[in-house]
């Protein structure tokens, strides 16, 4: 039996990620991180294959991720704005989670659907960090999807990516709301 949980909807009806330049110290404790780390794991999972993991990045390794960010940025013959840009949320980071989708082999769980899984990891981490009170942000950038950064910083091997960074922080300001979907737009009704 289902049981109605009107706290949880208005959360997520009315949920607002924070802009991870926004973000303050502190940050969660481990102890503090690890209930978020147990909720956003209930995600979706088809077969029940963990298609995913997590990496806890501290303040401390934020100055080698962005100083790799520099490197790789160059190296790819990125400009000097989108290294700036990629660089910056590391610089101001205080603590993020690479979600890593680790593809497994399955004859019956197709890849797309360890994709959305890792996905779904994501959007859940953002959440629960959201609903537990902290400012939170889910980001990528062309360094995430850059096998030699991912390799280099996270140690990835060949059947694993990163999904999102999720930062993690005390909420700085609060973010003025933006315009949503128009739902009714984007929904179809199929009666028959």
């Amino acid at each position: 039996m289902s049981l109605k949980n009107p706290a949880a909807l208005e959360f997520l009806q009315s949920r607002r990620s924070r802009p991870a330049k926004t973000l303050i110290a502190p940050a969660p404790t481990r102890d503090e991180l690890l209930p978020l780390l147990t909720a956003a794991a209930r995600s979706p999972d088809h077969g029940k294959l963990e298609p995913w993991r997590f990496i806890v990045l501290e303040k401390g390794t934020m100055p080698r991720l962005s100083a790799l960010t520099q490197t790789r940025g160059v190296a790819l013959g990125k400009t000097p704005e989108e290294i700036a840009k990629a660089q910056s949320q590391f610089d101001m980071g205080h603590l993020a989670v690479a979600v890593v989708e680790a593809q497994k082999p399955s004859e019956k769980i197709p890849a797309i659907e360890q994709t959305y899984s890792a996905g779904a990891v994501c959007l859940a981490l953002l959440n629960t960090a959201l609903a537990a009170g902290w400012g939170a942000n889910w980001l990528s950038g062309w360094q995430t999807h850059d096998p030699e950064f991912c390799r280099l910083a996270f140690g990835l091997q060949d059947n694993e990516r990163v999904a999102g960074l999720i930062h993690i922080a005390t909420e700085g300001t609060v973010p003025p709301e933006r315009p949503r979907p128009d739902v009714a737009a984007l929904t179809e009704w199929v009666v028959e």
